[in-house]
């Protein structure tokens, strides 16, 4: 077994206008951004595949793009998560993952099933959802994660039911949401909030200090101090991946933040 998991550090999309002359230089054609951004960073959350279907032919596209050991972490759609009964999301599911995406092949990250801050717990009708997460599409394991950002899902019913079925539990770093940073499945998937203008990095040297630190001991299977845990005690200690985007907050500054993390782990 390996010593450690390994870490990828990435931001929410790569199109985003401000970003231009300042993390893509001047005059780069829009079509090269994505092999920019893949080649600086080691992941990206795509944002659009929540608000709509995606052309099998764009995966294929930013598959070509980027490069070896890239990765890209896929928002599930909205419509399979913004839902009164979730048990009801199979179709919406089963299309999302017949849309193309499986064209990312060995790029194909975490999925992240992102909920409402109004979406609460309710065991029966989520652990049904869960039900509902395919383990394999086409032969390749799929790796799910679930944000959720009501406090009633701080609750140890929940957790068990996230391991049980090995699904990782979103981590809100910096953040005005619930933390919930027990690790549940084979790796951890966080997303970091607090970048602010003022540091030209997004976050201050000791901040992103402390932030690479976790991912290191999130990698060998640890539970970094200074989070906020609903039951660390049944926390497996093994190696795990980690996924770390930096998200929200002042986004200029987040590629920024993002390859000071990188440089870091390096």
């Amino acid at each position: 077994m390996a010593k450690a998991g390994g870490i990828r550090i990435g931001i929410g999309g790569w199109t985003y206008e401000p970003w231009r002359g300042s993390f893509y230089p001047e005059g780069l054609p829009q079509k090269r951004e994505l092999a920019h951004a893949s080649g600086l960073l080691t992941s990206i959350e795509v944002n659009g595949t929540y608000y709509g279907a995606q052309k099998p032919e764009s995966f294929a596209k930013w598959y070509d793009e980027a490069p070896e050991g890239f990765v890209f972490s896929l928002k599930a759609p909205r419509y399979a998560t913004n839902r009164k009964v979730l048990a009801e999301a199979g179709s919406s599911i089963e299309r999302f993952f017949t849309g193309g995406l499986m064209a990312l092949k060995d790029k194909l990250g975490p999925i992240n099933w992102q909920f409402m801050p109004t979406k609460t717990f309710n065991a029966e009708d989520f652990e049904a959802f869960l039900k509902l997460l395919p383990h394999k599409v086409e032969g390749r394991s799929i790796r799910h994660a679930v944000e959720v950002r009501h406090e009633s899902f701080r609750h140890p019913e929940f957790l068990a039911m996230a391991k049980e079925y090995g699904v990782a539990v979103i981590m809100a770093g910096d953040s005005d949401y619930p933390q919930i940073a027990d690790p549940t499945a084979p790796f951890i998937y966080a997303r970091i909030m607090g970048t602010a203008e003022h540091h030209v990095q997004g976050y201050s040297s000791a901040a992103l200090d402390l932030w690479a630190a976790r991912a290191q001991e999130w990698a060998k299977g640890g539970v970094p101090a200074g989070l906020s845990y609903v039951d660390t005690g049944s926390a497996p200690r093994s190696p795990r991946d980690v996924y770390l985007y930096v998200i929200s907050g002042h986004k200029t500054r987040n590629p920024a933040a993002a390859m000071a993390l990188i440089e870091r782990l390096d």
